[in-house]
C-alpha cells in the first residue's frame, strides 16, 4: 500500500519499500538529506550485523541506535547510517 502527507509519499510491498520525504532536519533535501535507501533483514540480529558491519567499514551512525520504531504501518526494527558518500540507508525488519 501507499499514502502521502504533508512531509511526503511512502510506496510499501512486501518485502521492500519506497519513501520520499522533507528532510527531517528542516535543512534542504540533498544527498543523503530527505532520502533513505532501506534493505529487507531477516531479524533484529541481521540488522545489527549489518549495521556494526556498516560501521567497520566508513559508515557513520545517524539517527537513533538501532532498535524498534513503533508506527502506523506496523511496528519496524530499524538501523540507520550513513554510508561512506553520505547516502542515509537503513536495514528494517518488520516486528511480528
Amino acid at each position: 500500500g501507499g499514502f502521502a502527507s504533508e512531509w511526503g509519499c511512502c510506496y510499501s510491498t512486501t518485502p521492500a519499500g519506497f519513501s520520499i520525504s522533507k528532510p527531517i532536519d528542516g535543512e534542504p533535501a540533498s544527498n543523503g538529506n530527505g532520502s533513505t535507501i532501506g534493505f529487507a533483514a531477516s531479524d533484529a540480529e541481521s540488522a545489527d550485523r549489518w549495521h556494526a558491519t556498516g560501521l567497520a567499514n566508513g559508515g557513520v551512525a545517524c539517527e537513533d541506535p538501532p532498535g524498534v520504531r513503533i508506527g502506523a504501518e506496523g511496528d519496524l526494527y530499524l538501523a540507520y547510517l550513513r554510508d561512506p558518500s553520505g547516502n542515509k540507508i537503513c536495514a528494517l525488519h518488520r516486528v511480528e
